[in-house]
């Protein structure tokens, strides 16, 4: 493998790529999946509860790799269309579980064979002897960018400082 220097044509840029490809994995699905209604990142927040359910948001923040906002931006709207379920954990009031409902069951049934068709079409642009590899690349990306969101967390976390508040003396003159 070379060292990158610098980015000499869009062709080599592994970003302009990735970017490249994303777009066309998103276009794949909303051509098949139009009708439903969901977006991707929809069906992936779908997926994501129906395989950890009762999940809370923050965890649901690691399984798919969205942001903390756009993931409630996400889940506010399902919760509006009524795929989900959102109810408040006896640990902790601050916490929130996720879980489908009967309606975002069958939303996520009914976009599963387009989300398995756009896995297929995207494959066989891959030619057959590198599809292994392929995957296991794209799941070293995944992996490296899990990774770099646990460390940004433990960072953000370390910098929170608990403040004792300050008491006012009267002092007469």
């Amino acid at each position: 493998m070379t060292d990158i220097d610098e980015v000499a044509d869009l062709d080599s840029s592994v970003f302009h790529l990735l970017k490249r490809a994303a777009q066309y994995a998103s276009n794949l699905f909303a051509d098949q999946n139009g009708y439903s209604g969901l977006t991707h990142r929809q069906f992936t927040v779908l997926l994501a509860v129906a395989q950890n359910e009762g999940a809370s948001q923050t965890q649901l923040v690691r399984a798919t790799g969205i942001d903390r906002s756009t993931l409630a931006d996400l889940v506010a709207r399902l919760l509006k269309h009524g795929y989900l379920q959102r109810k408040r954990t006896r640990e902790d009031g601050r916490t929130n579980t996720i879980k489908l409902s009967a309606a975002g069951r069958r939303a996520l049934q009914a976009a599963q064979p387009g989300a398995a068709a756009v896995d297929r079409e995207i494959l066989n642009a891959v030619p057959k002897p590198l599809q292994s590899d392929f995957l296991n690349a794209l799941n070293a990306i995944s992996h490296a960018y899990s990774l770099h969101m646990e460390q940004a967390e433990d960072r953000a976390e370390s910098k929170i400082v608990e403040v004792k508040p300050r008491r006012r003396i009267r002092v007469e003159a």
